[in-house]
């Protein structure tokens, strides 16, 4: 049974059998749900009893050093292939393992653990989105999104920097504040030179699976202080910090070269700032209105 889905205007299909029990476990992807459709990949279910038997042929790419309790996500390839191997956590045997093919067109998943379907499932499609659409001048963030007033704000940090809870804060202080996404938003570079941000089936640990977008206003990189601040970033700071809240390969040649080209649209199209902050009610407005302050200064 195969279903398509399109987010961020990119069409994508998943094969599992009629009757899998994780069917049902996918409320995530409904509202991105579509009829037939033409797409940029397909993931299918493969067999799932035992290993890849050629392991000894993979060459270790990219080791996950996430800490403890964090999910693990290890990378390998040969000619014409990358595999995958997940973990929902440090520690734990491997849950699934994902190949794939050099353009990452298709993929086959293999859960190794029934337990952990739904996270083998959901990171498999998050791979292979992203770095299938990194060429299609499309970038999967890793970013608190709130929308207000019709443009859409992204706040980047490493986990545990706030960027939920500041998104939270616009929320009940700013009125007219929306929660698009809390984890995964999608930014497009459009034809017409536009930066679009998107909401996708993936976002954390937050409910909040939305299909829909605004043009982006502003990044803004969150950083704990005891004071509320916030600052300008040069276009070389802006591109650093947006690098590093980017899912993708960034190390390997011609996916890089793409990678960094749209990295370079981005911060030539839209101002980042640095947000020095407590977890107030005051964090929000000094946000909010040093954005609107600085747009002003560069309109005058």
């Amino acid at each position: 049974m195969t279903e398509y889905f399109i987010v961020a205007g990119h069409g994508f299909r998943l094969t599992l059998p009629a009757k899998f029990p994780l069917w049902a476990t996918l409320d995530n992807y409904e509202p991105f749900r579509t009829e037939e459709a033409e797409t940029v990949f397909g993931l299918t279910l493969g067999e799932s009893a035992g290993r890849d038997e050629e392991e000894g042929e993979w060459e270790s790419v990219l080791v996950s050093n996430e800490g403890p309790g964090e999910p693990v996500i290890d990378l390998y390839r040969r000619e014409g292939q990358w595999k995958f191997e997940m973990a929902p956590v440090s520690g734990m045997p491997v849950s699934g393992s994902l190949v794939c093919d050099e353009g990452f067109r298709e993929g086959v998943l293999r859960i190794l653990d029934k337990h952990h379907g739904r996270f083998c499932i959901d990171n498999s499609l998050m791979i292979m989105y992203a770095f299938r659409t990194a060429g299609l001048g499309t970038l999967e963030m890793h970013a608190s999104v709130t929308v207000r007033d019709g443009e859409g704000y992204l706040f980047l940090g490493h986990s545990g920097a706030g960027k939920s809870t500041h998104s939270r804060l616009w929320r009940e202080h700013l009125p007219g504040s929306t929660l698009l996404n809390d984890d995964n938003p999608i930014v497009r570079v459009l034809p017409d030179g536009e930066i679009r941000v998107y909401g996708s089936p993936w976002s954390g640990k937050t409910p909040c699976y939305n299909n829909a977008s605004a043009p982006v206003a502003a990044f803004v990189r969150i950083v704990q202080a005891p004071q509320n601040r916030i600052v300008r970033c040069t276009t070389v700071q802006a591109y650093a910090q947006l690098y590093s809240s980017c899912s993708g390969l960034k190390g390997e040649d011609g996916l890089a070269d793409v990678f960094h080209a749209t990295l370079e649209r981005v911060v030539g199209a839209v101002p980042g700032y640095v947000l020095e902050c407590r977890a107030d009610r005051e964090a929000a407005l000094v946000c909010s209105e040093g954005i609107r302050k600085d747009r002003e200064g560069l309109k005058g």
